[in-house]
């Protein structure tokens, strides 16, 4: 009867996964963004909202996150005013228009096992800011726990192609020293659990 009740599973195109779903534990999970310029550099957190790891067979095979951009805070400068100027700015239309933006999300297509000093893993995806999509890749090193995951990454995004222009070569002439680099870090160290 086993046998029977397999062979239609097959015939009928049904397949059985064993797949699992890690959940991204939120407050355990950190995002610490670089941002440099000519003159120097800011960082600062960003949180994460949600999100989910697909595992199959002890492997990572997908997932999807969605980062709250509206958290966005800055860590490096100590005046207040000057902090939440930085902040608001960030906010704004000139960077990344949380209003009409308030999330990014990021969806793994593929994963590879490596074997790097600093990687354990190559993931391919496609993150979403500002309304725009681009596929990237990038080494993580992860590790599996039982019914935890944890995964690093430093990620280099380039703003110029999710049309964040303020201060960027990309788009304008003569900035000089007020020249903003398009290129930013996350450095991802994410916690997910069963």
């Amino acid at each position: 009867m086993k046998k029977l009740f397999l062979a239609v599973l097959v015939m009928g195109g049904i397949t059985i996964s064993n797949a699992q779903d890690y959940k991204v534990d939120n407050k355990a999970t950190k995002i610490k963004w670089l941002g440099e310029k000519v003159t120097g550099e800011h960082t600062g957190f960003i949180n994460i909202k949600d999100g989910m790891l697909k595992v199959e067979g002890g492997e990572i095979v997908g997932g999807k996150f969605t980062i709250d951009m509206t958290s966005i805070t800055n860590t490096d400068i100590e005046s207040e005013e000057y902090n939440n100027k930085l902040v608001n700015h960030l906010k704004s239309d000139d960077f990344f228009g949380v209003v009409k933006y308030p999330n990014a999300t990021f969806v793994i297509k593929s994963v590879k096992a490596v074997e790097e000093d600093d990687a354990t893993h190559h993931l391919t995806g496609d993150i979403t800011i500002k309304g725009t999509t681009e596929e990237i890749t990038f080494p993580a090193k992860v590790s599996m726990n039982g019914s935890q995951i944890e995964a690093s990454s430093s990620i280099v995004l380039d703003r110029s192609k999710f049309d964040v222009r303020y201060g960027s070569k990309s788009f304008f002439d003569g900035l000089g020293d007020k020249v903003i680099y398009d290129d930013f870090t996350l450095d991802v160290n994410l916690i997910a659990k069963k």
